[in-house]
């Protein structure tokens, strides 16, 4: 059973979810508006462009003036070659700042993280998710991209999943215009012409590329990594970089983790039933969440945001082509059924999809703040980098789980 701890903090944590839910219920939107939002009531941390903390260099960027869509970088200092320059204190950010030539610059995998919070709550600068990203950028030697994606209410869907399509096609871009400013200072340099470094600018003369990404970014290893309700997101950008194959070159997803997707369906499973008022997230709570995400026209838990694995007279999911998929699920956590019936699928299918099932574990029990010191989340960390590292190393020196 869980510990005494993880019940108190439950009863707690259920109270005001519930509340917030209802408030935002009670409260309809009284004007469109199209941009992500922060809860005032959350906790958050800044972001920091140096590696003196804890070895992990952050900045935030907006990436979409209509939606403000923002992302967290993460970068590990092993990044970095040599610590010769790391800590500069020159450019835009006040923080590192890329050698132009590169030659300081180790070439690292990128994970595409979205963040949980039953779509109504969370963001990339929350306490929770910014201690789990630190500690997944260090444990998977890899660039992590936290999005910041449009939350309900305000923005139902298919906001936050049209914004999960945005950061991966961002990411592309942001690798196709790291490769151009090479090529153009390689050119350059043969012509034995004066260049100030790796700068693209667009029409109005604002920085288009990423320094830290151009430096350090290897797009042909992404992996997406979703949380709760950030894992269904994770899966429909899988599913968009499948049906796009070649659109999106150079970016290649070679592998997902969706850590207790937010599944529901209209037909209770047996984890639903027995588990309804588990803790953290229980059943009739998370459907209010639903109610403010889903489209209120045709309110229907069945909607494949909702339940990828949707019965009916639709065609079903393709998902022979899905990328390897490793599912993460708690012994008492009443949407362990579907993400356990998902994982069996993609088995069934032939895609590597291996199931991580913890005992005595919550919803939310490695990537909540109050839990992640706990040795259920150091495990959970530790399997998931384990795992990943099988598709993120380089040829010859795999990992194999």
């Amino acid at each position: 059973m869980p510990s005494l701890i993880v019940k108190v903090y439950s009863l707690l944590f259920k109270y005001n979810l519930n509340h917030r839910l209802q408030t935002l219920i009670q409260s309809p939107i009284s004007h469109p508006f199209n941009g992500v939002v922060s809860r005032a009531d959350e906790s958050i941390i800044t972001s920091n462009p140096s590696f003196s903390t804890d070895g992990v260099a952050t900045k935030d960027l907006h990436i979409d003036s209509l939606t403000s869509l923002s992302l967290r970088i993460y970068l590990p200092q092993s990044a970095l070659i040599s610590l010769r320059n790391s800590e500069s204190g020159e450019g835009v950010y006040g923080g590192y700042v890329p050698e132009k030539n590169g030659k300081n610059c180790k070439k690292l995998p990128v994970i595409l993280q979205f963040h949980g919070g039953a779509w109504v709550t969370g963001g990339i600068d929350t306490v929770s998710n910014d201690v789990f990203c630190r500690k997944l950028a260090k444990s998977c030697d890899a660039i992590v991209i936290a999005v910041g994606y449009r939350l309900a209410p305000e923005s139902r869907f298919p906001a936050a999943f049209e914004d999960g399509v945005a950061a991966i096609k961002w990411l592309g871009k942001q690798a196709n215009l790291a490769e151009c400013s090479r090529s153009c200072l390689d050119k350059r340099i043969v012509n034995g012409e004066k260049h100030r470094g790796r700068q693209i600018v667009d029409g109005f003369g604002a920085s288009m590329v990423e320094p830290w990404l151009a430096a350090h970014l290897d797009p042909s290893r992404c992996v997406l990594l979703g949380v709760s309700c950030g894992a269904n997101i994770a899966n429909y950008v899988a599913r968009y970089a499948v049906e796009a194959g070649k659109l999106l070159d150079p970016i290649k997803v070679v592998a997902q983790i969706l850590m207790y997707p937010f599944f529901i369906g209209n037909i209770p499973t047996h984890s639903e039933m027995k588990l309804a008022n588990s803790y953290l997230y229980d059943k009739a709570t998370c459907i209010l969440a639903w109610k403010l995400f889903l489209p209120e026209t045709d309110f229907n838990l069945d909607h494949l945001a909702a339940n990828p694995l949707k019965p009916g007279n639709e065609k079903p999911l393709d998902l022979k082509h899905m990328p390897p998929t490793l599912t993460v699920v708690a012994q008492y956590d009443w949407m362990r059924d579907r993400a356990i019936a998902y994982s069996e699928e993609l088995r069934r299918v032939n895609v590597d999809a291996p199931l991580l099932d913890y005992k005595d574990a919550v919803h939310d029990f490695a990537t909540l703040n109050v839990l992640q010191k706990t040795p259920k989340a150091q495990a959970c960390l530790e399997d998931i980098s384990i795992w990943v590292k099988k598709y993120i190393s380089l040829r010859g020196n795999e990992f194999s789980y």
